[in-house]
C-alpha cells in the first residue's frame, strides 16, 4: 500500500461520506453507555461529526496513520474470517484510539471499540474489516466529541 496526499484526501472524503452510518452507531452506543452508567449522553449531529472529521484529517501526522488503517480495514478480508479476527480488532481498536485522541480518551476509544463492535454486522459480501472500521469511527469520533457530562467540567483531582 502507498499512502500519499491524494490517497489521504481520499479516506477524508470517505470517512466523512460514512455520516449516516457512523452517527447512528455513535448515538446507539451513546444511549446504551448512557443507560448503563446512569447519565444523558447527548446525542451527535453530522455536522459535529464533519468537523471532528476535519479536524483529525486537517493534523497531517496524524491523518496519514488515519489514512493507512481506514484503507487496510477497507480492504481486509480473510478467507473463513475467522483467522482475520484478531487483526481487524487490533487495526480497530488502534484507529479508534487515534481518533479518541490522548490519554485518558484514547483508552476509552479503544475500550468503547469493542462494545461498537459487539453492534455493527457488516454484509455477508463486505470485507471482514468492514464492520470494525465502522466500529472503530463509531468509538472514537463518540469519544472526541463533546456531549459527556465528566467531559464538560474541570477535573477535581489537578493540582496547582
Amino acid at each position: 500500500m502507498h499512502v500519499s496526499p491524494s490517497v489521504v484526501a481520499t479516506e477524508h472524503e470517505w470517512v466523512r461520506d460514512r455520516a449516516p452510518t457512523v452517527v447512528a452507531l455513535i448515538d446507539t452506543v451513546r444511549a446504551d453507555l448512557g443507560e448503563q452508567f446512569e447519565t444523558e449522553v447527548a446525542t451527535v449531529t453530522v455536522d459535529q461529526y464533519h468537523r471532528a472529521v476535519d479536524e483529525v484529517f486537517a493534523d497531517g501526522d496524524l491523518a496519514v496513520n488515519v489514512a493507512a488503517l481506514v484503507r487496510l480495514l477497507r480492504d481486509l478480508d480473510v478467507d473463513g474470517d475467522y483467522p482475520g479476527f484478531v487483526v481487524d480488532e487490533l487495526l480497530g481498536r488502534e484507529l479508534a484510539g487515534m481518533l479518541a485522541g490522548g490519554q485518558p480518551l484514547r483508552l476509552l476509544g479503544e475500550a468503547t471499540f469493542h462494545y461498537a463492535d459487539v453492534l455493527t454486522h457488516g454484509d455477508a459480501d463486505a470485507p471482514a474489516g468492514a464492520d470494525d472500521l465502522d466500529a472503530a469511527l463509531a468509538a472514537g469520533f463518540q469519544t472526541r466529541l463533546p456531549g459527556w457530562e465528566w467531559t464538560e467540567t474541570a477535573s477535581p483531582f489537578g493540582s496547582e
